[in-house]
């Protein structure tokens, strides 16, 4: 008996995106980085995935969050969240 195994020959899934601006920013990004298309497009879409989820993980306070923690960063060096100096001893302000 004589068997003959047959090769396959099987193409991988492709993508086709029909941008004129998106070959140009892909030709010029392979050829500033010496990376094939193919990698730049799978990079680039990781990316984006990975930002989604972790802008779609957050609640709207920890933007509030955020903010208050860039505002103590900002203050200077020894200040304190203290202003009695505002206020009279009864609470109310000056």
């Amino acid at each position: 008996m004589n068997f003959e195994l047959e090769t396959q020959i099987v193409s991988e899934p492709q993508l086709s995106v029909r941008s004129a601006k998106a070959r140009d920013l892909a030709h010029a990004l392979a050829k500033r980085t010496g990376q094939p298309i193919n990698k730049l497009v799978e990079q680039a879409l990781e990316h984006f995935e990975l930002e989604l989820r972790q802008s779609t993980a957050r609640k709207p306070e920890d933007v509030l969050w955020d903010l208050m923690a860039e505002g103590r960063r900002a203050a200077p060096a020894g200040a304190t969240p203290v202003h009695d100096d505002f206020y009279d001893k009864n609470g109310l302000p000056i």
